[in-house]
């Protein structure tokens, strides 16, 4: 899925500085989905999802769902929620939606309908992303858009075999997106396609929203480089498709979140450009991607890749007070000692600016290939620190997270609110905790604990604003 970015300035770019115990029994019950999406609280310029208790939502799961032979089936949602997983990035795309021209394929958009509603089942909530790579599959075998949606001008088209990143930069590919963006037909066909999906699946309590465009790009200009065309590719013709996207789902949904998200570059730890959206329920979804590991190598900390990311992706969401969902993130092989620790940063990375993610990709594999199974369908190697222990529900207003693997340790720190009753929900999969858990809680007096089926409960009596410590270690 993924690609390396063997550019010289994007090189240059990336090597520049930017700016109580307990001891319970094992087993997993998945919290019910809500049934609207989330509203959410900003303190000190983070926002945060909160439940129907006032609770933060913290979301972690998977990509799933793109190919044609690797559709989700509700094995799949099971074995998620089963994993502690409470977060589905359903990858959608307009090539099977609409595969000619207003001939929508009510098979596909069953099969769409019928993974919600097994969400629905096993307490998943689902971000429809609406994918493409390299345009569509009419570009040397890609995905995304239809071939009928396709016009590329005549113009040549030669395939890279060994960085397929590098067609976006094909004239014919180009071209094909200046068409998307500017031709009134297309703007209006993309609409009716988004519209026709969301008049399917809009009712599903496990719906979190929708991910309007994924990965997009577009023609660079004369003289342009990558990082001056990609700026002015958000600011207008990006964000003039969003807005145009945004009116016609409203259309028919007003309850459900609306992700938008930058060029790929910010995935690179590049600022975006673009601009805010006049909606209160509109959502941050960049990807997190190390070029030296896209490109098949292992990761090397002193790169600065997560420090750079860090700095420079959370100006835009602060600045519109917008919830994160990173929508991508993960090495190809988390086997590699240095893709082992890229996982443990990411993590702890995202734990501090982001509201959930979807590792990239569900399936399973012994040797890598982004599969973060290994063959008998258990954590592979390295990507334990993304798939154990987590809070998915803090009854207060998070502080601080961490996860120690050699020690299979969870510290989480948060500080209570006025009028959160609802106790903590901490993820415990048994595939870490086999024998039950341990829980010590500091600074408060008095805390009850109970674990069932892979899910810990925490409940404390508490002064608005008390800073409470919560340790989970295996039994």
């Amino acid at each position: 899925m993924r690609r390396s970015l063997a550019f010289a300035t994007l090189a240059a770019l990336l090597a520049a500085p930017l700016p109580a115990e307990a001891s319970t029994d094992p087993g997993h019950t998945p919290s019910p989905a809500h049934g609207r999406s989330p509203d959410t609280i900003t303190v000190d310029g983070r926002t945060h999802f909160t439940d129907d208790d006032g609770r933060v939502i913290k979301l972690r799961g998977f990509n799933a769902g793109k190919w044609a032979t690797d559709r989700v089936t509700e094995a799949d949602v099971r074995a998620m929620a089963d994993k502690g997983m409470n977060f589905l990035r359903l990858i959608v795309q307009w090539q099977y939606i609409e595969p000619q021209k207003d001939v929508y394929d009510q098979e596909y958009l069953s099969y769409v309908d019928r993974v919600l509603g097994w969400a629905d089942r096993y307490g998943l909530q689902v971000m429809i992303d609406m994918h493409q790579d390299v345009y569509g599959p009419k570009f040397g075998g890609h995905n995304g858009i239809p071939e009928w949606a396709t016009r590329d001008d005549g113009l040549p088209f030669e395939r890279n075999p060994d960085d397929w990143f590098q067609d976006y930069f094909q004239p014919a590919v180009m071209a094909a997106f200046e068409h998307l963006y500017e031709d009134a037909d297309l703007r209006a066909e993309q609409v009716e396609m988004w519209q026709t999906l969301v008049r399917k699946v809009s009712g599903h309590r496990s719906l979190l929203g929708y991910d309007l465009f994924n990965e997009p790009f577009g023609k660079f200009l004369e003289g342009e480089d990558l990082v001056t065309a990609s700026g002015r590719i958000e600011r207008t013709q990006l964000a003039d498709m969003y807005r145009r996207l945004i009116a016609g789902i409203r259309a028919y949904d007003r309850k459900s979140w609306i992700f938008v998200e930058p060029t790929v570059l910010v995935g690179e730890g590049v600022p975006t450009q673009l601009p805010a959206f006049d909606d209160p329920k509109v959502g941050y979804a960049p990807h997190m991607y190390s070029t030296s590991v896209e490109a098949g190598g292992d990761w090397d900390p002193a790169s600065g890749f997560i420090e750079r990311y860090e700095a420079a992706i959370g100006q835009y969401p602060t600045a519109n007070r917008m919830p994160v969902v990173v929508g991508e993130w993960g090495p190809p092989n988390s086997r590699l000692p240095g893709n082992r620790q890229l996982v443990t940063g990411s993590v702890a990375a995202m734990n501090r600016f982001a509201s959930g993610w979807a590792m990239f990709y569900w399936c399973r594999s012994d040797s890598g290939g982004y599969c973060q199974l290994d063959g008998r369908g258990n954590v592979a190697p390295g990507a334990e620190p993304a798939l154990a222990a987590y809070a998915r529900r803090v009854a207060g207003l998070p502080v601080s997270e961490s996860y120690d693997a050699a020690a299979r340790k969870l510290t989480l720190t948060y500080t209570t609110r006025r009028g959160v009753h609802a106790p903590t929900e901490i993820s415990v999969p048994k595939e870490f905790f086999p024998r039950g858990v341990r829980v010590k809680v500091t600074g408060v007096r008095s805390a009850t604990t109970s674990h069932r089926n892979g899910l810990l409960k925490v409940a404390v009596r508490a002064r608005p604003g008390t800073a409470v410590t919560v340790t989970v270690t295996p039994r």
